[in-house]
């Protein structure tokens, strides 16, 4: 399955622009509807997913390469731990290294993307995926990278979200400053409103 995905990604990779926004996920992300979310929400930039089933730490770098690494992202938004929790709970070690050795890479082949390290949801307060965020942030903060918190369940209005995006959006104030959307705003409307919207229990 992963072979098929990684040959999908790699014929599609040949088609799509560069210096996009890059969703790199698990198994969970891989249904993410960018369509109707970039719609929704204003987003003019280009996006992409290139998430893949079961994608654990250990094999990400190799996965990066085939799947991202041609499309020159301008961010990269990495929701990567949901199939590690058993191997993070026996050496938290070897999973903080693997996962510091993929963002190296990362920033080695695109000095200029932007990482946006996102953790697990824990709606259920599991102890194995509050520490593996824990280590998640301090990943982050230690790589320079942005920590998206998805974490625990929060009042968010993405109706109010939409406006306030249209407003900004329609008068031209983004654009003509040409400032880059905020990871966080990105993480937010990526994971935070399609799993609102899915209504699973998936973390």
């Amino acid at each position: 399955m992963r072979l098929a995905e990684s040959k999908k990604y790699e014929i599609l990779n040949e088609i799509a622009e560069k210096e996009g926004i890059i969703i790199f996920g698990g198994s969970e992300d891989c249904e993410i509807p960018l369509g109707e979310l970039r719609q929704a929400f204003a987003i003019d930039e280009k996006m992409y997913n290139r998430s893949i089933e079961g994608l654990s730490v250990k094999d990400a770098r190799a996965e990066y390469t085939e799947c991202v690494e041609a499309l020159a992202p301008e961010a990269v938004l990495l929701h990567i731990g949901a199939a590690d929790l058993v191997a993070f709970e026996e050496n938290p070690l070897e999973f903080d290294n693997k996962y510091r050795e993929l963002i190296e890479h990362i920033k080695t082949r695109n000095q200029k993307c932007r990482i946006a390290v996102v953790s697990l949801r824990n709606y259920d307060n599991d102890p194995v995926i509050s520490n593996m965020n824990t280590h998640l942030k301090y990943i982050a903060e230690s790589e320079n990278c942005e920590y998206g918190d998805i974490a625990n369940r929060r009042v968010w209005n993405p109706k109010n979200t939409k406006d306030a995006v249209e407003f900004v959006y329609s008068i031209g104030f983004v654009r003509s400053l040409k400032n880059k959307r905020s990871m966080y705003d990105l993480v937010k409307i990526l994971f935070l409103e399609c799993f609102s919207v899915s209504g699973t229990g998936r973390r």
